[in-house]
């Protein structure tokens, strides 16, 4: 279970990147979403961590190994790639999550 000012911690950081957003270029939304992401991750428990999966390891080390401040606006497609690539990690995880068997990995 999270803390309370972890939470907190990573609710006032989507809360201020919204903000924040409305004043900066579209292309930094996909940036801001991803430190959210990255921040919630530092805050799982390590008995979490430790007993998660192996979809779920892939898809932790994979979010990651993202350069915070990659943004779309270098190379579209391979950001939008790596985008596509992370969600299928997630859907993984989450099937592996609920008992459900993802798909082999296919390296």
């Amino acid at each position: 279970m999270l803390s309370a000012a972890a939470v907190l911690e990573i609710l006032t950081y989507l809360v201020t990147a919204a903000r924040t957003q409305v004043d900066e270029a579209r292309e930094y939304g996909p940036m801001r979403l991803m430190t959210g992401a990255r921040r919630l991750t530092e805050q799982l428990p390590a008995d979490v961590v430790g007993a998660s999966g192996p979809a779920l390891g892939r898809f932790l080390r994979e979010l990651a190994a993202v350069e915070p401040t990659a943004t779309p606006t270098r190379d579209r497609t391979e950001y939008v790639e790596r985008l596509d690539a992370l969600c299928a990690l997630a859907a993984d995880a989450l099937l592996e999550t609920h008992g459900r068997t993802p798909p082999p990995d296919p390296s």
